[in-house]
């Protein structure tokens, strides 16, 4: 793979208005962020779930603080390694004229990295799997094909974001995000379908990218951009190399903020956070500072803001200096996992206590059980009546699904993806409320 191809300003369903002079599509990459910034779906974000249940008495992060915080951190990898890119190539800008605008690919990619997130965090996909796998719609598999079936088995966000920004929802016009290719190719952590994913052996097939019905459009994308074909009789592609810096600009973020948000509800002690995080602030007058510091959570936030300019330091490096092997699609690690030692272990032992301590905490496991049941609950509704629609009782449902996720396809696949489509796109809140409403749980009222 090469840079000079798989930066790109041509655009998702606008590729007749591609720009021809490179140096005006500078600023294309920052639309892609404003664009995002100001969409629904990332609005929605404010409530749904990181790891804590929301909304709380106190302030914790939710997905979409979480993708700004990680957008800063990823613009930051971005840059850092142009300049450095920079410094050792004299005539880049005009060799590579979108190389600059690396930073803000990121950063864009970033934003949309979990808006494919169902309500309840990683519970919210458990629990949507579970319904076809163990639950009423296990009904459905003779009715898909084998490809589908392991889409809807193990329903991922990853995927889900990749539709949500190139499917053409009803009324909504055809590319409504229409983002460039280069930041929609970012996204893909996993740039594989779901029958050749969870090869934990290949960090690029983990889990997978794009559902059975937007592989077309991710195979267009990958032409374009030059990503690497793996040879297999299942579709894989060797990840963009910007994906590294977008996936350890989420690492830092929800490693490091996660203790913080622990500290801040009391799971954890300020020395325990203290203890964890010392060894990545790098700062030989750390404990000086701390000294004048009275507030425990302003100790955590300095402790923090360190912590993360440590990891950005070493991840942009471990970039830059891995390029080549970036480049052909040979490096199988994230960068947090390639980070020099110390830094290395320290991560690794955050990783283990926050297992143990943060993400087993008891409210963070009831609002996994509760996903279950509401994710669950609204499957078992709105899925059969939306495919058989034969009782008063079922129009009324499928009256309630907004229009722009109804499809005119008569296949079973296409149908369940409508509800789908739906379900996923949910609030913690607004899934609860409904749930509750369908249910006969509480009685709706009219304001």
């Amino acid at each position: 793979m090469n840079w000079e191809k798989l930066l790109s300003a041509k655009r998702w369903g606008s590729e007749d208005k591609n720009i021809e002079d490179q140096a005006e599509a500078r600023s294309e990459f920052q639309r892609d962020y404003d664009r995002l910034i100001f969409s629904s779906p990332f609005r929605r974000l404010q409530n749904k779930t990181q790891v804590f249940p929301l909304p709380g008495s106190i302030f914790v992060h939710n997905r979409l603080t979480h993708s700004l915080e990680v957008a800063s951190v990823g613009r930051s990898l971005g840059r850092i390694f142009y300049n450095r890119l920079k410094k050792s190539r004299p005539d880049l800008d005009e060799e590579l004229p979108l190389i600059s605008e690396v930073g803000n690919i990121v950063a864009a990619a970033c934003l949309a990295h979990d808006l494919g997130n169902p309500a309840f965090g990683h519970s919210g996909e458990a629990a949507i799997s579970y319904y076809f796998t163990n639950g009423a719609g296990s009904v459905y598999k003779d009715k898909v094909t084998e490809a589908q079936w392991e889409d809807l088995t193990n329903f991922e966000g990853n995927a889900n974001a990749f539709r949500i920004l190139t499917h053409p929802y009803a009324g909504k016009g055809y590319g409504s995000f229409a983002l460039t290719y280069s930041t929609l190719a970012s996204i893909a952590k996993y740039p594989c379908e779901s029958l050749a994913g969870h090869d934990k052996s290949k960090i690029y097939r983990k889990k997978y990218g794009f559902f059975q019905s937007e592989q077309a459009g991710f195979v267009k994308i990958a032409t374009e951009l030059g990503l690497t074909k793996v040879e297999n009789e299942r579709l894989i592609y060797k990840r963009h190399p910007i994906v590294y810096l977008v996936e350890a600009a989420d690492d830092i973020c929800y490693n490091i903020i996660d203790l913080e948000d622990a500290h801040r509800l009391k799971i954890l002690s300020y020395n325990d956070v203290a203890a964890l995080l010392l060894p990545l602030s790098n700062d030989a007058k750390i404990e000086e500072r701390l000294a004048d510091i009275d507030d425990d959570d302003a100790k955590i936030s300095l402790l923090r803001a360190k912590a993360i300019n440590t990891l950005i330091g070493a991840c942009s490096e471990l970039f830059y200096t891995e390029q080549e092997s970036i480049l052909a699609g040979d490096f199988n690690n994230s960068l947090i996992d390639r980070i020099n030692e110390p830094l290395r272990s320290v991560m690794k032992n955050i990783e283990t206590i926050s297992i143990k301590k943060i993400y087993n905490y008891s409210s963070v496991v009831q609002i996994e059980v509760a996903g279950y049941k509401v994710m669950g609950g609204l499957l078992e509704e709105f899925i059969p009546a939306y495919l058989n629609n034969n009782s008063h009782y079922s129009k009324k449902l499928v009256e309630l699904i907004p229009k722009q996720f109804i499809t005119n396809a008569t296949d079973e696949y296409s149908k369940i993806q409508t509800v789908l489509d739906f379900v996923s796109g949910m609030t913690d809140l607004y899934a609860v409320e409904l749930f509750r409403k369908i249910k006969g749980i509480s009685f709706p009222s009219i304001s």
